[in-house]
């Protein structure tokens, strides 16, 4: 049907000569006018040679990159949580070597010296003269807790367990700092991965945007055609830097992690496929529920409150302490001469009434020994509940990666299809850029299951405190 405005313009003698050529440019003008979002003031720009965009071209790249194992070495150098970890550890070591020493006896030496003057009668002559009175001491000491009514047994196994705690502590930070870092360094060979994906979909786009034109300089394709390509040339162009920008946002988090003041890029991994567990799931939730560090450190805190129960009780109990001593006095600075003493002391304490900080001590250790079990008891369950949730989780993307790639494999085949049809001129657009959103949907898709495979199975380990 033709057109109003063609149906008003007056024919010339150069229109009546090439009609064709008229209405070419009518169909065109009208398709401009009528298209959404595009003017008059936009035809000069649509009729130039498109440019190449800024984000087709490679953008630069951080410098550094780093493999997964390299990361991983650096990120626990740097995190504080690990280096605090570690001083825990020292502490607790401390803290057990003092509780040993309990066992030995303290020695000590001392020394002293104390000048004088004095005035003194000669009961000669009668005259008063004026001398000194100077004094010199040294001596050594050593004691001896012989009985302290189980308290230093009850500390020593408290500093231990503490110490097992402590150890076990670090195995869970450092396991923690793994996982952030390969969480980290997932997600930035993930961008990388949606990089790919939308450079495919740029150039597919182009493709489909020259073939379009092709086809409406020969009048088989609309002017819809054409700017239905060009609206997914520029939604690829959109995507792409979507990815870029998520790119540059991980790398400069694992290269916070690693220490690193700028982005560091990853190095890609030579196998993302799904691999088998070296246990049953039975077996490795048994075997993580037993051995998991935050297990580990839940029991040793337990012990270490059932062990300050024993040491608060030792309070009821007397004390028993040997001491002994060897002392010098001499009026003169000299080695010779002088006088010596020693002492050897037996003694007893039993404090009788301490306004009730005995009995306020053993309640607070009994209280700390039921939060200790119930803590124990949580800990457990949440172990095997993230055990079972990371295990659900590897089952799912296993099985999603398998589906992702038969899909991308239908995908690909049906836009082989779908090109040939619309060179032909047996399909629209609509239907070729219809299996173009659904090969990149899912490349999207195998590209999002590889990397939550792999980042599940981290969270296991970081579960269980090893590599899997």
């Amino acid at each position: 049907m033709q057109s109003p405005l063609a149906m008003k313009t007056p024919q010339t003698a150069w229109s009546k000569k090439r009609p064709h050529r008229m209405t070419a440019l009518a169909l065109g003008f009208l398709g401009l006018v009528s298209a959404p979002g595009v003017g008059l003031a936009q035809a000069p720009a649509e009729a130039q040679p498109q440019q190449q965009r800024p984000e087709d071209a490679p953008q630069p790249r951080p410098t550094m990159s780093v493999t997964l194992e390299e990361a991983i070495a650096r990120a626990l150098k740097t995190s504080p949580q690990v280096a605090q970890a570690a001083g825990t550890v020292t502490t607790s070591e401390a803290a057990e070597r003092s509780a040993f020493g309990a066992y030995l006896p303290s020695l000590s030496a001392n020394a002293s010296s104390s000048l004088a003057s004095s005035d003194r009668l000669d009961p000669e002559t009668g005259a008063v003269t004026s001398g000194s009175n100077d004094t010199y001491s040294a001596g050594l000491s050593a004691g001896w807790d012989v009985f302290t009514g189980g308290q230093r047994g009850a500390n020593s196994r408290q500093a231990k367990a503490q110490s097992s705690a402590a150890e076990a502590q670090l195995t869970a930070q450092q396991s923690n700092a793994v996982l952030d870092v390969e969480r980290s360094f997932y997600e930035v060979l993930r961008a990388q991965g949606l990089e790919e994906v939308a450079r495919s979909r740029i150039e597919r786009a182009k493709q489909s945007a020259e073939a379009a034109d092709r086809r409406l300089a020969v009048g088989s394709a609309t002017r819809s055609d054409v700017l239905r390509s060009q609206l997914e040339l520029t939604t690829a162009r959109e995507a792409l830097l979507t990815a870029q920008t998520q790119r540059d946002s991980a790398s400069l988090a694992l290269g916070r992690l690693i220490g690193e003041d700028g982005a560091v890029d990853a190095k890609p991994l030579d196998n993302l496929e799904p691999k088998p567990l070296p246990l049953t799931e039975e077996a490795l939730v048994n075997e993580i529920a037993a051995r998991a560090p935050s297990v580990l450190a839940a029991e040793a805190n337990l012990r270490s409150s059932e062990a300050g129960v024993g040491a608060a009780k030792a309070t009821y109990l007397p004390t028993v302490r040997l001491a002994a001593g060897y002392d010098w006095f001499n009026q003169d600075l000299a080695f010779t001469g002088g006088r010596t003493s020693w002492s050897v002391r037996l003694g007893l304490s039993y404090p009788i009434f301490d306004g009730f900080l005995r009995e306020e001590r053993v309640v607070r250790a009994r209280t700390q020994e039921s939060v200790s079990q119930s803590q124990l008891a949580d800990t457990r369950r949440a172990v095997r509940s993230g055990v079972g949730q990371s295990l659900s989780q590897l089952r799912l993307t296993s099985e999603r990666i398998n589906f992702a790639k038969q899909s991308v494999e239908v995908a690909q085949e049906d836009l082989k299809v779908q090109t040939e049809r619309y060179r032909l001129g047996a399909t629209t657009i609509l239907e070729l850029l219809t299996s173009q959103e659904s090969l990149v949907q899912a490349q999207i898709n195998l590209v999002a299951a590889r990397f939550d495979y792999q980042i599940a199975r981290a969270e296991l380990e970081a579960l269980a405190g090893r590599r899997l």
